[in-house]
């Protein structure tokens, strides 16, 4: 949290150099380095110089506790559990991270030789030369400094295209561009796409294709599914509305896509159980109260994943469900009680080629349904016809949330009739190739219309942003100017079946994107509120995105909140940073209610009828804000020579990932520490010393890079639960500032009586801090055999 300055920061750094003892490194080959190509381009390396920052000031940014506290392994049991927060210095990536003699690190390092501004000395004889001349300048020169800063090392200011780029995002042109999708007539997936490729074509985009992909989709059928209560014979559709209501209206698509895609298909009549949110605690209780097994749970969505949720159900033995969001957990301006909503239980990509792409010759399965729960969301005013409640329930004061009150049993028949068939949906990717480093890509996703015509505007919101980004920025282009990296623009289809254009395109791609994508911007619907900016970004970026907010403010009265998390979130990232550790960053505007309520409710897509983008935007002016932070936190990446990534910002998440839990984590606290302790060295010896330009040995630069680009993908575990990523850096939710699979298994433990499950997560965490930890230390080791190879 806090309040940007309305000054610029000034960059100017004075710098001493001396020479390194060769005999001060270790000699001989490193135990992490085992690729004879990899030595011999580090031995290439024209690098004898360390450089020392003298910089007034300085302690400012040191990070809290890091001078203090000095971490071990696990002999020391005196662990700090201070609370731990991410740098947030502007250039808090190149300082030294720790000033203190009597530091101990168990990775250790020589210390250089402390420089006294030699400068000075030569600058002392030449003016006792000069007091033969002029001896009074000279008596009022040392009378007002004893060490003056000599001009050629003033840093010269590196003029960014930044500012000229966003100059040209404007608020009016994104609403016209907003305005233009939304008056599309309503087509195939494919003529969108279409659309759109002209679209970017006609801003200048030089290289812009259209990938398709044939996938198996689960659409609605002719009719629509109904629950009927057994005992008054009453038939209703998902909204709530009574089955022999007039549907030959426009209304009626919504009582087509109110399903969840991927659902069992069939009829199932049984009793309705109330089982809340799902959690293992309701579970545990209900399971003393009754049998479950075959029968239909009443769940609400929130809290954490569906899918998640849906695998305890159907091992609880529930043959159906009907999902509904409790009116208490949304925002008072938004009334959606009587509308029903889609799912999707695809976890991600063409359900027919699990794991690789769908191209022609690949082999595929016959899975209609993605679990045997028949599952149906419905409204929460059914919920009150089903449960007997009156529409008026609760005042208007307090929300009483819903849930069964009736004495007797609740007998229903549900019925689930969707059509599983194979269609084509559509990327659209253009290419902006970088200068320097074409081969290192940039990604910004956004998501188009898919064919789920009633998903409302909000792809129209991400396109037009990512559309107006590529007009400002071809304006720079035509004038001769490039990116040193490469930036790939993404409109993905098929988003709302489960990220599919993302997944089939990213597993075409894997090994290549694999080697060559630096980071994922994400743009999945952008505006979802009008109260407060929510910034997610993974660890590396955290410090990054709060840079890019302060930026975007500098000259306003007040600067929004810099609090930037690390938590699950929706949308075609999805496969980028589970499957890939790509680090990731997304702006986005919200309500704070729904910031305060149960998460993961954007799971539901409401069908829209009216604009309701320009109702919570009407002048697009947060549009606008969230343009900018994009284009500014993608320029950045793509054109800083050493990638503006955090490396101890990874370890500090680590840690307090494990404080506060339950668990007895003393071992991986340690681990924890350790994998701090070289994060902090690495930045401290390796990325401060190229923040010098004059300085920066290319290969170094790149060798530098290289070792960033990779560092979140020692957090991939094999295995997570349904609904939670791979990747565990990222938490559940604001309220959880543990390891999402640690509470997942302490959870499981609880339902079934077991330790197993614990003890496999608590050596996934324990695997990847390690991999992590060896990882670093390798990096450190790259660098120390170049010297040693140069001497």
């Amino acid at each position: 949290m806090g309040t940007c300055n309305s000054k610029e920061l000034k960059r100017s750094k004075k710098m001493a150099y001396h020479k390194v003892n060769a005999d001060q490194r270790p000699q001989g080959p490193s135990q992490y380095l085992d690729s004879d190509d990899l030595q011999a381009t580090a031995l290439e390396l024209e690098w004898d110089m360390e450089k020392e920052l003298e910089e007034p000031g300085f302690d400012h940014f040191r990070l809290d506790g890091t001078a203090q506290h000095h971490l071990g392994i696990s002999q020391n049991t005196d662990l700090d559990l201070e609370p731990i927060q991410p740098s947030a210095s502007p250039k808090g990536r190149f300082q030294r991270l720790q000033e203190d003699p009597d530091y101990v690190s168990h990775y250790t390092r020589p210390a250089p030789k402390s420089n006294r501004c030699n400068s000075c000395q030569i600058l002392k004889v030449f003016c006792t030369v000069l007091t033969l001349f002029i001896f009074g300048i000279v008596v009022g020169y040392y009378a007002h400094t004893q060490c003056p800063p000599s001009p050629a090392t003033a840093e010269p200011n590196d003029p960014h295209p930044y500012g000229e780029v966003l100059k040209e995002i404007k608020a009016e042109n994104i609403q016209q561009i907003f305005r233009d999708l939304t008056q599309l007539p309503r087509k195939e997936d494919t003529d969108i796409a279409m659309q759109l490729l002209v679209h970017w074509t006609s801003r200048g985009l030089e290289d812009v294709q259209l990938v398709n992909y044939s996938v198996l989709l689960d659409v609605p059928g002719s009719s629509s599914n109904t629950v009927t209560l057994k005992k008054s014979g009453e038939c209703f559709y998902p909204s709530g509305l009574q089955c022999n209501t007039d549907t030959k209206n426009p209304r009626s698509q919504d009582l087509l896509y109110s399903y969840a895609a991927y659902s069992a298909k069939g009829t199932l009549e049984a009793e309705l159980v109330d089982v809340q949110y799902g959690t293992v605690e309701d579970l545990v209780q209900i399971r003393v109260i009754t049998n479950v097994a075959n029968k239909i749970a009443l769940l609400k969505l929130g809290q954490s994943p569906l899918l998640y949720k849906l695998s305890l159900l159907e091992e609880a033995g529930f043959g159906g469900v009907l999902l509904y969001i409790d009116p208490c957990d949304l925002p008072k301006t938004q009334n959606l009680s009587d509308k029903a909503f889609m799912v999707s239980l695809n976890n991600g990509g063409d359900p027919s080629t699990p794991g690789y792409p769908s191209i022609d010759g690949s082999y595929r399965q016959k899975r209609s349904n993605l679990t045997r729960l028949l599952v149906q969301p419905i409204s929460a005013m059914l919920v009150k016809k089903l449960t007997s409640l009156p529409e008026e329930h609760g005042s208007n004061d307090r929300c009483v949330p819903l849930q069964l009150t009736t004495t007797e049993k609740t007998v229903i028949t549900l019925n689930v009739q969707t059509v599983t068939t194979y269609k084509t949906i559509s990327n659209v990717i253009g290419y902006l190739k970088g200068s320097a480093l074409p081969d290192r890509y940039v990604i910004v996703g956004s998501h188009h219309n898919s064919l789920y015509s009633s998903s409302g505007h909000g792809w129209a919101q991400s396109t037009a942003i990512i559309t107006a980004f590529i007009q400002a920025l071809m304006i720079k282009v035509k004038k001769g100017w490039r990116p040193d990296r490469t930036i790939i623009f993404c409109s993905w289809g098929g988003t709302s079946f489960g990220n599919i254009g993302s997944y089939e395109w990213a597993e075409e791609l894997k090994n290549v994107l694999q080697r060559n994508v630096v980071a994922y911007v994400s743009l999945h619907n952008p505006v979802r509120g009008n109260s407060t900016l929510y910034p997610v970004a993974s660890p590396s970026l955290q410090e990054l995105a709060a840079e890019s907010q302060s930026f975007n403010c500098l000259g306003k009265a007040k600067c929004p909140a810099s609090n930037v998390s690390s938590v699950q979130m929706q949308g075609d990232a999805d496969y980028f940073i589970n499957h890939l550790g790509i680090p990731t960053v997304q702006f986005s505007y919200e309500d704070i209610k729904t910031l305060e309520g149960p998460g993961f409710l954007s799971e539901a897509l409401f069908p829209a009828h009216t604009p309701v983008t320009e109702e919570i935007d009407p002048s697009f002016s947060l549009h606008e804000i969230i343009a900018k932070l994009t284009g500014e936190v993608t320029l950045q990446i793509a054109n800083e020579p050493v990638l503006p990534f955090n490396a101890l910002d990874i370890a500090l998440e680590v840690q307090n990932s494990l404080k506060g839990g339950q668990l007895d984590t003393h071992q991986l606290l340690a681990m924890a520490s350790s994998l701090r302790d070289s994060a902090e060295l690495f930045q401290s010896d390796e990325m401060r010393p190229a923040n010098d330009p004059k300085e920066r040995a290319p290969i170094r630069v790149r060798m530098l890079n290289d070792v960033l680009q990779s560092l979140e993908k020692n957090f991939l575990v094999q295995q997570a639960p349904p609904g939670f990523y791979r990747n565990i850096l990222y938490r559940l939710d604001e309220r959880t500032s543990q390891f999402s699979v640690l509470l997942e298994a302490l959870a499981h433990c609880e339902l079934h009586q077991s330790n197993e499950t614990l003890q496999a997560a608590l050596s996934k965490v324990l695997n990847s801090i390690n991999s992590a930890q060896v990882y670093f230390k390798a990096g450190l080791d790259v660098f120390e055999t170049a010297l040693v190879g140069k001497k």
